[in-house]
C-alpha cells in the first residue's frame, strides 16, 4: 500500500467543489394556518407542562416522606454524569469531523476524486448543522447511557473497605465490589466512545478526499495523523482492559464454580499482562506513523495482536486446560474450591451456621414426646396459605374488604403467653363495590382506607374447624393494645386517594345497623392539594376532576405511591426488597414491616445465585400476593436494613440492621441521614421483627452444596442435596419447591422454643428421603436498640442413623395408609376419609404446610388437613391432623389425639387442641360442606324429648312412636349439619340419634328389632 501527500489549500472543490449553476428561483411557499401553528404551540406547551408538572409532584412526594435528600442526589449524580458522559462522546464525535473536514485536501480533479464530488454536493448544504447536530444527538445517548451509572459512580466515590484480602492478588474485597465496577464502565464508555469517533473520523476523510480508495488507497497526512492518534488511544484503552480483566477473571462463572481456578490463575492471568503489554507496544506503532508516514508498523503490530490474542490468550489456556489440568483436575483444583467455599459462606451469611450430626430415631414409643413438652403447643396448624378464604368470609364483612391470598406467621401475647399468630390486614378492595357506585368521586374521595386487622391462634382452632380469632370483628374490642385500625396505606392500595378538608369518608359499616361510620383523615402523611398543585397532579394524572369537583379542596390531600413496597423502594432505590411485607400492630399503629438487601455481583469467588430464581417456590409460583425478589444474578446478600410503613399516614422508616456491612454504610454515606442506627429500634417494634424469607431460601439453595465444606468431596458432588418439591403441588404434577415455615421449636441443644425459619433436605437423586434439617432462629428479642444474640443463627441437622422418609413419601403414606384412626368419632382409614368427603364432587379436601420438627429424638412431621365444600362462599376448615413418624403414620380429630395414637397411647406432650374439635365421621352418600353465617339446624333446635322406656314384653307404642320422630329429626339434623360442615353438631346429633334408636329399641316389641328412620 503506497501513501501520498498533498499539499492544503484551496481547489476547485476546497468548499464542496465547483459552485455549478445558481439555483432556480423557488415558488413562494403558502404561509402556515394560524390555527395549525396555535395547535402546534399548544401541544408543545401541554408536554412541557406535564414534564414540569411530573417533576414537581415527585419532589413534593419526595418532600411529604422527608427522603428530599434521595431525590436530589440521584437527579444531581445522573445529571453531572449524563452531561460530563455527553460531553465527552459529543466533543469526540465534534472534533472527529471538524478536524477530518479541517484537514481536507485540495488538489485538481480527478477520476478517483471526483466520484465523490456528488455526494459532497448533497452534504454541502446541511454540512454546518450535521457538525452541530450528529454529536449532539450522539452525546445525548451516550449521556443517558451514562446516567444509569449513578448508583455504580457513588459506590465508587463512597466505597468502604471490608477488612478481608481475595487470595490472588492481596486487595481489599472492597476493590472488587466498589472499584472494579465502575472501571469496566468507564472501560466499555471510553472504547464504545473512540469507535464513534474513529467512524465518524474516517468518514469524513473519505468524503472530502482524506481516504482516497481506488486502485492504491491513499491517506493525506493528515487524515494519516488524525486516525493514528484516535486509533492508539483506542489501543491504550484496550490494554487497560486486558489488564483490568485479571481482576474479573475473580467473578467469572464456569460450570462447576464461581472464580479463578487453575488454568485461569496460571495460564489466563499470565496472558492477559502480556496482551496488556502487546497492545501499549501495538498503540506506540499507531503513533509512529506521524513520521514513518507509512500504515505498515501499526498493521503489522495489529496482526501480531490479533495473534497473540488467539494464540497465548485463547489456545495456550486450552492446551493448558486439557493437558495439564484435567488428567489431575482434583488434585489441581481443590485449592480453588476452597476459596470458593469460604468466600461463598462468608458472601451470603452462613459462614458461622451451626452443623450437628442428628442420629435420628425411626421407631415411635410412648411419652417419647417428653422431652420437648414446650415445642409441642407452638406447633402451627393453621395454615396462612389455606386460610385466606376463612379470614375473607368471616371477617371481610363486606364485599369491599379483602385480605391477602396468603396471609402472615407472627407471634402475640395472647392470654399472657408469647403465641405464634397468623395475621392479616383488611383492606379496601374497590373491585368489590357495586358497579352502580363505581366513579371517580367514590374510588378516590370516599373509598379510601381498609380497616384493621385480623389475627388467630396459630396453634388451635374453634370447635367448628374456624381459626381461634383473638381480634376480628370491625368495631370490637380484641385481645390487642388499642391501634389507629385505619390501613390507608396497604399491599392492594394501588390507586391514589385524595383525603382531608373536612369530607367524610367511609369507615366501615355501622354494625348496629344498615347505616355506616365515616370519617376525615388526619395523619400528617400525603401531598397539600392547595394552590397550583392542583393543577401539577391534574396533569400528571390527567384527570380534570383535581380542578372542577368540590371534593377537592385547598385543604385536601393526595395519597399516593401507597403500597409499602412502592415507597420503600422510592426512597430507597439501592435496597433489593424481600417478596413481602406483613402488618403488625406496634406501639397502637399499624406498621408494614418490609426486609431489604445490600447485594453485589463483584464479591470474588462467591458462587453466583439468580434471586428470581432461587427465591421462587410453591406458594410465589400459585399465590399472587407473594412473590420472588425482582433482581437478577448476585454473589452477597446481606439484610441489612429494616423497614416500616405506617398504615395510617404512611412514614417510612429504614432502620440500620447489619452494622457491619460495608455495602449498607457506603450508602449510608451517600445518603445521610436516611437510615436509622438499629438503637432506634424500640423494643415493641423489635419484638415483631423476624428472620426474611427470601434470604433464607437464598441460603437454603447454597447450602444443598455448600454444607460440605471439604473441597475433595466438593469436587466429586457425592454429598451434595437438594430442596424437596412441595408435596401437595407434586401430586398435581407441578414440580415447585416447598415452601419454608415459619413455626416456634427448640433444636436439639436449646432450651426454650424459638420464632424459626425451617425447611429440609434431600440427597440429590430419586431417593425419597431426607439428609438435612435448617432451622434459622428468627426471634430478635425485645430489647429497645438491641437484637436477641440468638437471632440469625442457621442450625443444620444431618440426618444419621435411621432412614427419615422424605415429604413426598410421607404426604403419599399419609393419603394411602391402611391404618385406621383411633379417634372414636373417625375408625376409618385417610383414604377413606378423604374418598368419601370428595365423593360426588361436592367437597375437597386439602393438605396444609407439611411442617417438619426434630422432636423426640427424630423428625415428626406434622400436616393439618382441610375440608371445604365447592358451594359459593363455602371456605376451609380445619377438620382433621395427619403425623408420621419413622415409618408410622396416625391422624385424628386434634393434634393430641394424633400424637398420642402415633406414640403408643400417650405422646408425653400436649399440643392443647383437643376438644377445640370434633372431627367428622363421614357417612356414605353424603358430603361436608362449610357452614353459612347463620347457625346450623343442629344449633338452634331443641334438645330432644326425655326417653320413655317400654317394658321388653309390652309394646309401648306412644314411646317408640316418640323415640322414632327423636331419631328421624336427629338424622335430619345431622344431615344438615354435615352439609353445612358443623363437625361438632353433627357429633351431637349423631349422640342424639344412637340415643333415640336405644329408646326405639327397648319400646319395641319385646325389645328386639332396631327401627331405622
Amino acid at each position: 500500500m503506497s501513501d501520498s501527500d498533498f499539499s492544503p489549500g484551496r481547489g476547485s472543490f476546497g468548499d464542496g467543489g465547483s459552485a455549478g449553476p445558481p439555483p432556480a428561483a423557488t415558488a413562494r411557499r403558502p404561509s402556515r394556518s394560524p390555527l395549525v401553528t396555535a395547535l402546534v404551540v399548544a401541544a408543545a406547551l401541554i408536554i412541557l407542562l406535564t414534564i414540569v408538572a411530573q417533576f414537581w409532584t415527585e419532589v413534593l412526594w419526595y418532600q411529604s416522606v422527608d427522603f428530599v435528600g434521595v431525590f436530589r442526589t440521584q437527579i444531581v449524580t445522573r445529571l453531572l454524569l449524563g452531561l460530563a458522559g455527553g460531553l465527552v462522546m459529543a466533543a469526540v464525535a465534534w472534533s472527529s469531523i471538524h478536524f477530518a473536514y479541517r484537514g481536507r485536501p485540495i488538489y485538481a480533479p480527478s477520476p478517483e476524486t471526483q466520484a465523490m464530488e456528488h455526494y459532497r454536493q448533497l452534504v454541502e448544504p446541511m454540512r454546518r448543522t450535521a457538525t452541530i447536530a450528529a454529536p449532539l444527538a450522539l452525546g445525548l445517548f451516550a449521556g443517558l447511557s451514562a446516567a444509569t451509572q449513578w448508583d455504580t459512580f457513588q459506590l465508587w466515590i463512597n466505597g468502604q473497605p471490608f477488612g478481608t484480602t481475595d487470595p490472588e492478588f492481596g486487595l481489599d474485597i472492597g476493590f472488587f465490589v466498589f472499584t472494579l465496577p465502575w472501571i469496566n464502565f468507564v472501560i466499555a464508555f471510553l472504547t464504545m466512545v473512540l469507535i464513534v469517533g474513529i467512524i465518524a473520523a474516517a468518514f469524513t476523510h473519505y468524503l472530502y478526499g482524506g481516504i482516497v480508495i481506488g486502485s492504491h488507497t491513499r491517506t493525506t497526512q493528515a487524515a494519516r495523523v488524525h486516525l493514528s492518534i484516535l486509533l492508539a488511544v483506542l489501543v491504550l484503552v484496550r490494554a487497560v482492559a486486558f489488564w483490568i480483566d485479571r481482576y474479573n477473571l475473580a467473578t467469572a462463572q464456569s460450570t462447576r464454580m464461581t472464580g479463578i481456578q487453575y488454568t485461569e490463575a496460571h495460564a489466563v492471568i499470565p496472558t492477559k499482562a502480556i496482551l496488556a503489554v502487546a497492545a501499549v507496544m501495538c498503540a506506540i506503532l499507531f503513533v509512529s506513523t506521524i513520521w514513518t508516514r507509512s500504515w505498515r508498523l501499526p498493521i503489522v503490530g495489529v496482526a501480531v495482536l490479533v495473534v497473540c490474542v488467539v494464540a497465548v490468550g485463547g489456545i495456550y489456556p486450552a492446551l493448558v486446560q486439557s493437558l495439564k489440568v484435567k488428567p489431575s483436575e482434583k488434585s489441581l483444583e481443590v485449592p480453588y474450591i476452597d476459596r470458593n467455599i469460604k468466600a461463598t459462606r462468608a458472601a451470603y451469611g452462613f459462614n458461622d451456621i451451626k452443623v450437628e450430626s442428628y442420629n435420628t430415631k425411626t421407631v415411635a414409643a410412648p411419652g417419647q414426646l417428653r422431652g420437648d413438652a414446650a415445642t409441642v403447643p407452638g406447633i402451627r396448624l393453621i395454615d396462612p396459605n389455606i386460610v385466606s378464604p376463612t379470614f375473607k368470609q368471616l371477617e371481610a364483612s363486606k364485599g369491599y374488604y379483602q385480605f391477602p391470598d396468603v396471609l402472615d406467621v407472627d407471634r402475640y401475647m395472647v392470654d399472657g403467653k408469647l403465641t405464634d399468630t397468623v395475621i392479616a390486614a383488611r383492606e379496601l378492595d374497590l373491585n368489590g363495590i357495586p358497579d352502580g357506585q363505581r366513579n371517580w368521586l367514590n374510588d378516590h374521595t370516599v373509598y379510601t382506607h381498609g380497616y384493621g386487622v385480623v389475627a388467630a391462634k396459630g396453634n388451635t382452632r374453634d370447635a367448628d374447624g374456624r381459626p381461634t380469632f383473638f381480634e376480628s370483628q370491625i368495631g370490637q374490642k380484641g385481645s390487642l393494645d388499642p391501634y389507629e385500625p385505619r390501613i390507608y396505606f396497604g399491599e392492594n392500595s394501588t390507586e391514589y386517594s385524595i383525603v382531608g378538608g373536612g369530607k367524610k369518608e367511609f369507615d366501615y359499616p355501622d354494625p348496629n345497623g344498615t347505616g355506616q361510620i365515616t370519617n376525615t383523615y388526619a395523619g400528617k402523611g400525603g401531598v397539600s392539594l392547595a394552590g397550583m398543585n392542583r393543577l401539577a397532579y391534574a396533569l400528571k394524572y390527567k384527570e380534570m376532576n383535581f380542578i372542577l369537583s368540590d371534593a377537592v379542596t385547598g385543604d385536601s390531600k393526595i395519597l399516593d405511591y401507597r403500597t409499602p413496597r412502592e415507597r420503600v423502594q422510592r426512597v430507597a432505590p439501592w435496597l433489593t426488597l424481600d417478596g413481602n411485607a406483613y402488618p403488625a400492630v406496634v406501639d397502637g399503629r399499624v406498621l408494614w414491616i418490609l426486609d431489604g438487601y445490600t447485594t453485589s455481583a463483584s464479591y470474588p469467588y462467591s458462587q453466583m445465585t439468580t434471586l428470581n430464581v432461587v427465591t421462587q417456590d410453591s406458594v410465589t409460583r400459585t399465590k399472587d400476593s407473594v412473590r420472588a425478589v425482582q433482581a437478577g444474578q448476585v454473589n452477597y446478600v446481606r439484610n441489612s436494613v429494616k423497614a416500616t410503613v405506617d398504615a395510617y399516614d404512611g412514614t417510612v422508616t429504614l432502620y440500620q440492621w447489619d452494622e457491619q456491612d460495608p455495602v449498607l454504610k457506603a450508602w449510608m454515606q451517600i445518603f445521610p441521614g436516611t437510615v436509622k442506627p438499629l438503637s432506634d429500634i424500640k423494643g415493641s417494634l423489635m419484638a415483631h421483627l423476624r428472620y426474611p424469607e427470601d434470604l433464607f431460601k437464598v441460603q437454603r439453595e447454597l447450602l444443598s452444596k455448600y454444607h460440605d465444606q471439604d473441597p475433595n468431596t466438593f469436587y466429586t458432588g457425592q454429598n451434595f442435596w437438594k430442596v424437596p418439591n412441595d408435596p401437595a403441588q407434586a401430586a398435581e404434577g407441578q414440580e415447585l419447591l416447598q415452601p419454608p415455615y415459619y413455626l416456634s421449636l427448640a433444636m436439639p441443644g436449646q432450651d426454650q422454643p424459638a420464632f424459626s425459619l425451617t425447611s429440609t433436605f434431600m440427597p440429590t437423586g430419586d431417593r425419597q428421603v431426607l439428609s438435612g434439617f435448617l432451622a434459622a432462629d428468627g426471634d430478635a428479642g425485645t430489647e429497645t436498640g438491641k437484637k436477641s444474640p440468638q437471632y440469625g443463627t442457621l442450625r443444620l441437622l444431618e440426618t444419621t442413623g435411621g432412614t427419615v422418609n422424605g415429604p413426598g413419601q410421607v404426604y403419599n403414606e399419609m393419603r394411602t395408609s391402611p391404618v385406621n384412626s383411633k379417634d372414636p368419632q373417625l375408625s376409618l382409614t385417610l383414604a377413606q376419609f378423604i374418598t368419601t368427603t370428595q365423593q360426588q364432587g361436592a367437597a375437597t379436601v386439602t393438605f396444609g404446610n407439611q411442617l417438619t420438627l426434630p422432636v423426640g429424638g427424630g423428625l415428626l412431621y406434622v400436616q393439618p388437613i382441610y375440608v371445604q365444600a365447592k358451594a359459593s362462599g363455602s371456605y376451609p376448615r380445619l377438620s382433621a391432623v395427619a403425623v408420621a413418624f419413622g415409618d408410622k403414620i396416625a391422624w385424628a380429630g386434634s393434634l393430641d389425639d394424633a400424637l398420642n395414637d402415633l406414640f403408643g397411647g400417650e405422646s408425653g406432650a400436649k399440643a392443647g387442641d383437643t376438644g377445640t374439635s370434633t372431627p367428622v365421621t363421614p357417612t356414605p352418600g353424603t358430603t361436608p360442606t362449610p357452614p353459612s353465617s347463620t347457625p346450623t339446624p343442629s344449633e338452634s333446635s331443641s334438645p330432644p324429648a326425655p326417653s320413655t322406656t317400654a317394658q321388653p314384653s309390652q309394646p309401648n307404642e306412644a314411646a317408640l312412636a316418640q323415640a322414632l320422630k327423636d331419631a328421624e329429626a336427629a338424622y335430619a339434623e345431622g344431615e344438615a349439619a354435615l352439609k353445612a360442615g358443623n363437625f361438632a353438631a353433627y357429633g351431637q346429633a349423631q349422640d342424639r340419634l344412637k340415643e333415640a334408636l336405644k329408646r326405639a329399641v327397648e319400646a319395641s316389641p319385646q325389645g328386639t328389632g332396631t327401627p331405622s328412620p
